[in-house]
């Protein structure tokens, strides 16, 4: 545990020397009185998608004290369009393992993210942030593991061409610098991201590069390690307010959009899954190290439930520029090991009986405490950065959890799995056989308005919660969307309605 807290970027994990998830309001406050902090914001994600904040000088003891522990009034009709403005005091509570030191701000300042509690007290049942807690409560409640999530984060850096060392058009994929401009700033929003608290797997460039009127589009990704759902939520939420901010104060531009233009790749936010023990112990595979019975069960839901989920991973009209054949985006509902024209993909997982470590470094040998089966996830590829992250981990949550309630999961597991690239001509029998991804948002909203009692169900998504999402997926008009997929004006002009998502 000292080496963790040693290696940890977040400052108050290493002056506290204990880890952020053991965090209590004493901690705080010994850490502000210590190091002289001199603000505390609170920050909390609204319907948009987007994290607000309320800043608090701090001048007297009691005075934190009191905010620490009863929060602050928020007005919850500006945040969320279910609340209306004759009932719309909000309470926000800190949530203390969130805790971290400002890495923007001038003055030294602690930030923490808050949950909402409604006038009685209690949590708000519609807030997308206890959404996703009842999902994992109820998932744990009825396969006895926890919900394990992390989330590729892949964005464009928008700058002036200068046209040196130009990049090879959609060759991005793991490109170094000089070809790779924007490898520096990636790097920048990694080590601000682990100073919030996220823990980050990797980082790269990706297959987006293009320029187009002399600017430059270069796609990245940030990729996380697995972390129980709830953490993995609240990481992503942080990571794109990082990267915004850091973008703004070094003069670039980035967006999360689904698309930017026709023919070029588009961004996704793949989430990949694990299901753990008590122990920690995975359980995506089995004695043989091949997929389990209950990761199939898993995966089954998935299929099941996939159209629906895009209403919560797939919240606007650009996201739907994305889901089409060839460009690495899923279409249809299937899923397959290592294929990345499925829906759901079984990555490689180190599931070979062999030490590559020391075929590679002679003398040396895997250490007995590294469990290679610990890496095994998989990933769904349908979501974008349009996503409210919360609904979108709870929509799996349930979706997993459904796996193990139907009884012909593992036929349909079995039913839906290819080994082929379905995309291919002479696949074309087999494509036919799958379900299709919605192809706009009216489509969307039709597909979770059929399924709508089974995220209702033991009251993990509100009723409100529902109607609203419904109703925002329709109020975009499909016409204009299917006009815009053939006319790249038309997709530009969408594109730039939608680019802060």
């Amino acid at each position: 545990m000292n080496h963790q807290i040693a290696l940890n970027k977040n400052h108050l994990v290493r002056a506290l020397q204990k880890p952020q998830s053991s965090f209590t309001r004493q901690d705080i406050i010994s850490y502000i009185i210590d190091n002289d902090i001199e603000m505390v914001n609170f920050m909390y994600p609204a319907s948009d998608g987007r994290l607000k904040t309320l800043n608090f000088v701090i001048n007297d003891l009691q005075y934190l004290e009191t905010i620490l522990t009863l929060g602050e009034r928020v007005d919850g009709s500006s945040l969320f369009p279910f609340i209306s403005a004759g009932s719309s005091d909000l309470y926000v509570i800190p949530r203390y393992r969130t805790a971290f030191l400002d890495p923007f701000a001038d003055i030294p300042t602690v930030t923490m993210l808050c949950s909402f509690c409604d006038k009685d007290g209690k949590p708000l049942e519609s807030s997308p942030e206890h959404t996703l807690h009842k999902a994992c409560e109820e998932f744990t409640k009825t396969t006895g593991l926890r919900f394990q999530a992390m989330g590729e984060l892949e964005y464009y850096v928008i700058d002036e061409d200068t046209h040196r060392f130009p990049a090879t058009d959609q060759k991005g994929y793991h490109e170094s610098a000089p070809f790779a401009k924007y490898n520096d700033f990636r790097t920048l929003c990694m080590s601000y991201i682990a100073r919030t608290g996220g823990q980050i797997k990797y980082g790269h460039s990706e297959v987006g590069n293009f320029t187009l009127e002399g600017t430059v589009y270069e796609q990245n990704e940030i990729e996380f390690l697995p972390v129980d759902a709830e953490d993995a939520a609240d990481q992503l939420m942080l990571a794109k307010w990082v990267i915004r901010n850091l973008a703004f104060r070094e003069g670039y531009d980035v967006t999360f959009a689904p698309k930017i233009t026709t023919g070029k790749a588009g961004s996704g936010l793949h989430i990949h899954m694990r299901m753990v023990d008590a122990e920690g112990h995975n359980h995506m595979l089995d004695s043989q190290r091949k997929i389990s019975d209950e990761a199939r069960k898993a995966i089954a839901g998935l299929m099941l439930l996939a159209p629906a989920i895009t209403a919560f991973g797939n919240t606007n009209p650009t996201s739907y520029f994305r889901l089409v054949p060839h460009q690495e985006a899923p279409t249809n509902v299937c899923w397959g090991d290592r294929n990345r024209s499925v829906l759901v993909r079984v990555p490689l997982g180190w599931t070979a009986n062999s030490d590559m470590c020391a075929a590679v470094n002679p003398g040396e040998s895997t250490p007995a405490e590294i469990d290679p089966t610990q890496k095994q996830t998989v990933e769904i590829r349908s979501a974008d950065g349009s996503a409210d992250v919360y609904q979108l981990l709870a929509g799996l949550a349930v979706a997993l959890r459904y796996g193990f309630e139907v009884e012909n999961a593992l036929e349909v597991a079995e039913r839906t799995y290819v080994d082929v690239n379905i995309h291919d001509p002479q696949n074309r029998a087999k494509l036919e056989t799958l379900a299709s991804l919605p192809v706009d948002c009216a489509s969307s909203a039709d597909a979770i308005e059929a399924v709508r009692n089974i995220f209702e169900d033991r009251g993990v998504f509100s009723t409100g919660m529902i109607d609203g999402i419904i109703a925002k997926l329709r109020s975009y008009d499909p016409a204009e969307t299917q006009a815009a997929h053939t006319d790249p004006v038309k997709m530009q002009r969408m594109v730039e309605k939608y680019f802060h998502c």
